[in-house]
This record gives C-alpha cells, sequence and structure tokens, in this order.
C-alpha cells in the first residue's frame, strides 16, 4: 500500500439509476463522465491532476490538493447544474438524469490491488448515501444537490469566496452506521431535518472537538472554574457539621490546630491530663469544658 496523500475527494452519483433499463443505464454513465470532465476541465484540473474510480451509477474523483479548491464548487455550483439543465431539456423523461456530490478533504492511500483505502474517503462515501441528501435532490426542482464535509467548509467555504456564498450552505448532522456525522448542505434542507445546533459534533469527530465550552475565561477545559467569592450570608453562616458517622470524604477539610498549655475553659463537660489529636494537636494539662475548674470535674 502507498503511503497516504492529502487529496481533495469528489463524488457524484446519479438518483434512481437501478430503475432504468440497461440501455438508458449506459446512456446515463455517458452523461455522467460528460458532466465531469467538463466540471472539472473548466475549474482548471486535467486529467493529469486526478485519479477516477468507476462504480457504476457514481464516479469518484481523487483531485490533486494542490488544484484550487475554489475553482472545483464554482465549478459544481454553476457548470453542473447548467450541463443537467441542457441535457435534461433534450431528453425523455427516463433519461432524465439527477445528481448528488458531495466534496471533501482527506487523506487516502492506494494499496497493491488499486484500491483506495482511507477513513475520510469512508466518510466521503457515507455523506454520498445520507437519507438527508437523497431528500434535499427529491424535494428541488433542480437537479443537482451538493453536500461538503465539515473540515471543506471551515477551510474553504465560511470564507465566502467569490462565487461560494457561504449563506447558501446550512450545517447539519448526517446519521450513518458509525454515528451522526456533521456537514454542510449547500441550499435549503428538506422537510423534516432541522440545521445542526452550533458547534454540535458526532462521535466521529469527537477527538477534534472544541472543548472551550463552559469552561472559565482563560483557563483550559479540563480545568474546573476557579471558585467565586461567597455572598454575605454565605460568609456568615454556620459551617455546616457533618452528620454522624459520615465518611471522612464527605466531612469539610480540618481547620487550624491549637496547642494549649494550661487549664482552658471552654464550656461543657471536663477532659483531663494531657490529651493528643489525630490532626497533631496537642493539649497539656486539664482542660475545664463547663463551669467547673480543674480538679477531677465532681
Amino acid at each position: 500500500m502507498t503511503d497516504p496523500v492529502s487529496r481533495t475527494i469528489l463524488l457524484l452519483d446519479i438518483e434512481r439509476f437501478s430503475d432504468r433499463d440497461d440501455v438508458e443505464q449506459a446512456y446515463l454513465r455517458r452523461m455522467l463522465y460528460d458532466i465531469t470532465d467538463r466540471a472539472l476541465e473548466s475549474a482548471g484540473i486535467d486529467e493529469t491532476r486526478r485519479l477516477r474510480a468507476d462504480r457504476g451509477d457514481s464516479v469518484m474523483e481523487l483531485i490533486d490538493a494542490n488544484a484550487p479548491v475554489t475553482a472545483l464548487l464554482r465549478a459544481l455550483l454553476v457548470e453542473v447544474p447548467a450541463q443537467l439543465w441542457a441535457v435534461n431539456r433534450m431528453a425523455s423523461s427516463s433519461a432524465q438524469i439527477r445528481l448528488r456530490g458531495v466534496v471533501a478533504t482527506g487523506y487516502v492511500a492506494v494499496d497493491e490491488h488499486d484500491g483506495w483505502v482511507g477513513t475520510d474517503l469512508n466518510n466521503a462515501c457515507r455523506l454520498l448515501d445520507a437519507q438527508l441528501l437523497r431528500a434535499a435532490l427529491r424535494e428541488r426542482p433542480q437537479d443537482f444537490a451538493l453536500i461538503v464535509s465539515d473540515a471543506l467548509y471551515t477551510g474553504v467555504v465560511r470564507h465566502d469566496h467569490r462565487g461560494i456564498p457561504a449563506a447558501e450552505f446550512h450545517p447539519v448532522g448526517v446519521d450513518t452506521k458509525n454515528g451522526p456525522m456533521r456537514a454542510w448542505l449547500h441550499g435549503p434542507l428538506p422537510s423534516g431535518h432541522q440545521a445542526a445546533p452550533a458547534g454540535s459534533v458526532g462521535p466521529a469527530d469527537q477527538d477534534h472537538r472544541d472543548t472551550g465550552a463552559g469552561e472559565a475565561p482563560g483557563g483550559p477545559g479540563d480545568r474546573p472554574a476557579p471558585r467565586t467569592p461567597p455572598t454575605p450570608e454565605e460568609a456568615t453562616a454556620a459551617p455546616r457539621v457533618p452528620a454522624q458517622g459520615a465518611s471522612p470524604e464527605s466531612r469539610p477539610a480540618p481547620g487550624p490546630v491549637l496547642n494549649f498549655n494550661g487549664a482552658v475553659n471552654i464550656g461543657g463537660s471536663v477532659v483531663t491530663g494531657d490529651q493528643h489529636g489525630v490532626s497533631g494537636g496537642q493539649v497539656t494539662g486539664d482542660v475545664n469544658l463547663g463551669g467547673r475548674n480543674g480538679g477531677d470535674g465532681s
């Protein structure tokens, strides 16, 4: 297997391909390849800068990471819909071609059987097969629906480059067999779906999530926030006395240790002799804890 290299991943898939007969499928495949080639050529990406894999009803392109992604996105948003319109206006109802598209970035390796291997590629394929993307295309009068990965949106789309309006992309949570993934759908959301909450992530990207939500200013997310100063009521309140038999962990931390020499009158019963506390304190002599002084407490 080769070493993984960074690639831009483009996937295009024909809607309802299996519903057609063999003649119609052969025609749709030709149209798919023609549309893909023209879109990539309009983006300045020739055959020397890409690898293609055939999936029957879809095409996969691994594009050189140095090729401009902005040019590719502009071609997909403008050139592909225009080509689909031109083809479909002359085709019969059974030969209409409508496409779902995915653009993602990631690392892909090629194995000894010329197969493509990589988690980023797997995730792109899951976006292509997502029910949300299928529903979006099904409900649209246009013949094309595009979704991009979260990484590509963050790196390119959100910066609002010419011809790539970031406001037209909406965050979505895509359900997959490995859990939800965050992605960005171009155009209106299908009915029954809502935009994903800001900052939401799924298991697929838990290791890359932002842990700053809810943390104290200036501190990392895995460190507790500084204690707030007590209110005047809290400051004057009597200290809480732990219940009898409470575990050591539930008891408050010991206060300062005091050493007494001689008789001390506190109020209560009498303790006679030198006393040694478990916390290191020591009382020398008799201690009167009541109204009587010294002696044997009688």
